[in-house]
């Protein structure tokens, strides 16, 4: 197989395709059984391997998740790097504590030294914190730049996960030091904050690469439409964060990315049915 097309970001380059750790982690986005279900099959890093190993494969060498804040996560990087005997690029989410207090400015440090620790090539930080800071009112998000500053003092490249679409806009309108952002994005709007069409047009108008993540809305589209819109609706600097529970999921989600960069229909087998149609084909 080829290796997947890649992106540059930052001076470092990223495939186009990122790993995405969701139905690795167990945050199904569907219930606490689904979520169970998930963390028991990947209990030990080991299990992590074969969805890694397929996406190595096929030259896609990145992975997205709180790593830093998900021991398993980490250890779970550790065991491929080694098993594969590459590198493994590593986009850390830490959620921190951004109250604006000495002692918070403390703890954020602390959570961006440990970013850097475990190896982080990213630091971006986490939506939950970055949108505490949001000021809709100056169209900015104050103090973000002194945490911006301690993840280059750390040698990382600074970002920001955005499931408020309005960070893109405020990071590029301030010039907030960021490489790039996380942004939900699918064709059927899940948790999008505005309808698909502004997001799109955010995305397109970003001054930085985007990280593109959910394109199949947690399981609520098939992987065929969510990655065919999302490949087609995004710029070719742009990325798409695909998570999968399987090997097999895996090597079924690169082709149907291959296939849409290459705009052809996918080598895939036609789904089971216990009375197929003819119109299915086989």
């Amino acid at each position: 197989m080829q290796a997947f097309p890649r992106t540059e970001v930052g001076g470092m380059s990223l495939p186009r395709m990122l790993i995405g750790t969701n139905w690795l982690l167990g945050w199904s986005h569907t219930g606490a059984a689904a979520d169970a279900a998930i963390r028991e099959k990947f209990a030990r890093p080991e299990d992590f391997w074969p969805v890694f190993e397929t996406f190595l494969a096929a030259g896609v060498d990145a992975v997205m998740a709180p790593i830093s804040t998900t021991p398993i996560a980490a250890a779970a990087i550790d065991w491929a790097e080694q098993r594969a005997g590459q590198k493994i690029i590593r986009i850390d989410t830490p959620a921190m504590n951004v109250d604006d207090s000495a002692e918070a400015r403390r703890e954020a440090e602390k959570t961006i030294r440990h970013s850097a620790e475990i190896g982080s090539d990213f630091c971006l930080i986490h939506h939950t914190s970055v949108e505490q800071m949001v000021n809709k009112n100056l169209g900015a998000i104050p103090r973000l730049p002194d945490y911006l500053a301690m993840i280059r003092e750390a040698g990382m490249r600074p970002g920001l996960s955005a499931h408020m679409p309005e960070v893109v806009q405020y990071a590029d309108r301030n010039e907030y030091d960021v490489e790039t952002y996380i942004q939900i994005f699918n064709c059927m709007g899940f948790l999008m904050q505005i309808e698909v069409e502004g997001v799109a047009r955010i995305i397109h108008q970003a001054k930085h690469p985007v990280m593109t993540i959910k394109p199949m809305a947690a399981g609520r589209t098939t992987p065929y439409v969510g990655l065919t819109f999302s490949w087609n609706a995004i710029r070719p600097c742009d990325m798409v964060t695909v998570g999968t529970n399987s090997a097999r999921e895996a090597a079924e989600d690169i082709e149907i990315s291959v296939s849409a960069l290459e705009h052809r229909f996918p080598d895939l087998e036609a789904r089971s049915s216990p009375f197929r149609q003819t119109v299915l084909g086989h």
